[in-house]
């Protein structure tokens, strides 16, 4: 690893400022160093010091660490301090509660989608709450190892359900409150989750969505296809339907099933406040989450406990450099892994106060994000580049007429972020002065494992940067040998962290297969990197989105970087499409900036920046206009979608899971006409 700041460094540098560097955990680069070295060739001593702040019911029997990566020697397998007892839900409640003396300290300030609905939760508070909804399910009948399924909007009651599950040793599966019933049902039936936690129903934006319908449909669907039968229903009655022009949520029409159906208010009233929580063993399951598969299949990813207790814990105290006084807030849905690990787990159990915002960027005004975080004075911000992209596109007016002032760390999610992006959410929104941290890691790594920290990283806008503490990163070729110094190709991961994920649920071949197959010996990301002169990481997009064009591998995100930084582009997109001589060549979908007309001079425009950025072979063959681009709720592009629409292969599937469907007529309306 090369220092940074060394002769070989030619692009803008961002130093970290002494007042960041001041009170930091991580304070410089040679502390990084020090504290990775340690990680590298003292893990049992790195890892046994942060958990010696965490409270164990018996402590590990064996090594800290055991694992075997390599599927030409057996089953692959990770095990992190096998043999210790532990609960989840008590080490980010109880210990802050009883042994910090934090009960009076806020949890959450609850932000709804109406700027009018809002609350503050206590750690005490929300202590009771879970005791009570842990108590709720023991009655029903939930067992240890039972799976529950959590199909809930972004409300209070929907950290209440994972961590009363985790309580009581149930393993949480929380789908998406924006999938579709056939998603939900999918889900249901590959966990055998045998108990449903939803809501009657939720407001995204303007629009009301009936959530107990949708899950309803599902429930059918679970009959019809495996004569599969959720035992109980709990249904939470959503605050914004109560109160929204006085009417109660019966406006919905909400279906009710009265041998399987229960209202969470009626049940919650009557349970005991005090819960025994139910000792795990260290790897036992805490929760599935289900990512997308190339196989179209979702995968359960399945995470255990004390492995993604520590994991979670560090990378949040380090990454956003948490303090007793910050306020955080992450923008993620706790649907997704991020909402699991930085809205739920880490901060909780570093005893952080956080926002847990229930809205949509744009409602009911296009400065809500900043809006909020003048609010709540908020220190630590943690978004996706795709939301920076839409905010950049009203320009700077409605951060300006916020005080942001209270932000000190910047922090992004999801996917590569342009350094376009990368510059007006550091100039703009961080005024010049917080750093941002560009974080890499995935549903199944559990946590960050590329990432600057703020006050001891040199950042380069659109580096993922360095590994973080205990994960050894490396790049592979197509023939699986290691490439040393600059280099391009495959991302892999040559040993476990604790947060890594166990298997995939019930399907240990595809765990196998998927991630492990390839390259005997590692953990494949699924992810292109490339690795610059001072071994900062800069991911290239995902293996899957790499295009063959003439025989040369070219990176979407290569490419869609190109492309954005063109003046008038807001947003690009890009996808390959069949050619009779190239085999693949490159079809564009961009959004323009308001203002801005598509037309033949912009198209050439375009094709000649690329070709200068890239190169010849980089030249896209069309470039269509996208008003919009098919996104799932969570700002994720659907390339598949494109790859079809770039073909003009009319069956899509289900579009259930885009924010707005719509979209797809538009771009197939607008079509290039070479392309038809």
């Amino acid at each position: 690893m090369v220092v940074p700041g060394s002769q070989h460094i030619e692009e803008k540098v961002f130093l970290p400022s002494e007042e960041i560097q001041r009170k930091a955990h991580v304070p410089d680069f040679s502390t990084y160093l020090t504290l990775y070295k340690k990680s590298m060739e003292e893990p049992e001593a790195f890892w046994k010091e942060v958990a010696d702040d965490f409270f164990w019911k018996s402590p590990p029997t064996g090594k800290i660490l055991q694992y075997n990566f390599d599927v030409t020697k057996g089953n692959i397998y990770i095990k992190f301090m096998e043999g210790a007892k532990t609960n989840m839900c008590y080490n980010v409640l109880d210990r802050n509660v009883h042994d910090k003396n934090l009960g009076e300290r806020v949890a959450y300030y609850w932000e709804g989608n109406s700027p009018d609905h809002h609350i503050s939760i206590t750690y005490s508070q929300l202590l009771t709450q879970v005791c009570r909804c842990a108590n709720v399910l023991k009655e029903m009948g939930v067992k240890k190892g039972d799976r529950v399924a959590i199909y809930l909007p972004m409300i209070p009651e929907l950290v209440c359900a994972m961590l009363a599950c985790a309580r009581i040793g149930a393993v949480h599966s929380i789908v998406f409150a924006g999938f579709s019933s056939e998603s939900l049902c999918e889900r249901i039936l590959d966990a055998q989750a045998s108990f449903l936690v939803t809501a009657d129903g939720v407001y995204r934006g303007e629009k009301l969505i009936n959530l107990k319908q949708i899950a309803d449909e599902a429930l059918e669907r679970c009959r019809d296809k495996a004569s599969f039968s959720v035992k109980k229903c709990i249904v939470v009655r959503h605050h914004a339907l109560r109160t929204k022009n006085g009417g109660a949520s019966n406006k919905l029409q909400t279906p009710w099933n009265a041998e399987c159906d229960v209202w969470w208010d009626e049940v919650m009233e009557t349970a005991a406040d005090e819960c025994e929580p139910e000792w795990m063993d260290a790897e036992d399951p805490l929760f599935i989450l289900y990512t997308s598969g190339s196989t179209g299949k979702p995968k359960g990813v399945l995470h255990t406990t004390a492995g993604y207790l520590l994991y979670t814990t560090l990378t949040f105290k380090y990454v956003f450099d948490y303090h007793p006084d910050d306020v955080y807030w992450c923008t993620a849905d706790i649907g997704w892994i991020t909402g699991h690990s930085y809205i739920t787990y880490g901060p909780l159990a570093n005893g952080a106060t956080s926002v847990l915002f229930e809205g949509v960027p744009l409602h009911p005004h296009v400065g809500r994000f900043w809006e909020v975080i003048e609010k709540y004075g908020v220190t630590k911000f943690y978004t996706a580049p795709t939301a920076i992209r839409l905010l950049m596109k009203y320009g700077k007016e409605p951060v300006q007429q916020h005080n942001l002032s209270s932000l000190r760390i910047l922090g992004t999610v999801g996917e590569p972020i342009n350094p376009e992006a990368w510059h007006w959410y550091h100039e703009v929104v961080g005024q010049g002065r917080c750093p941002v941290v560009d974080t890499f890691w995935q549903t199944e790594t559990g946590g960050h494992v590329l990432t600057p920290l703020p006050a001891a990283t040199p950042l380069k806008p659109g580096s993922a940067t360095l590994p973080f503490f205990g994960v050894q990163p490396t790049i592979l070729n197509e023939h699986g040998e290691e490439l040393e110094g600059e280099a391009e190709g495959y991302l892999v991961f040559r040993h476990p962290w604790p947060g890594i994920m166990r298997t995939v649920y019930g399907n240990q071949e595809r765990f196998e297969n998927t991630y492990f197959k390839k390259f005997p010996g590692f953990y494949v990301t699924g992810d292109g990197c490339r690795r610059d002169k001072d071994g900062y990481f800069w991911i290239t997009g995902r293996i899957d989105d790499m295009l063959n064009v003439s025989g040369h591998l070219l990176s979407t995100a290569e490419v869609e970087a190109a492309l954005t930084e063109h003046a008038a582009v807001a947003e690009a997109a890009v996808v390959s499409r069949p050619h009779t001589v190239k085999g693949e060549c490159l079809y564009c979908f961009v959004t323009l900036k308001d203002g801005r007309e598509f037309n033949h001079t912009l198209s050439e425009e375009l094709k000649r920046q690329v070709r200068e950025k890239i190169g010849p072979i980089a030249t896209p063959d069309f470039i269509q206009n996208a008003p919009g681009l098919p996104k799932t709720r969570s700002g994720k592009i659907m390339r598949r979608i494109l790859r079809q629409i770039a073909r003009n292969e009319k069956d899509l599937g289900d579009l259930s899971t885009l924010a707005d469907p719509k979209v797809v007529e538009v771009l197939f309306s607008q079509r290039c006409e070479a392309a038809a």
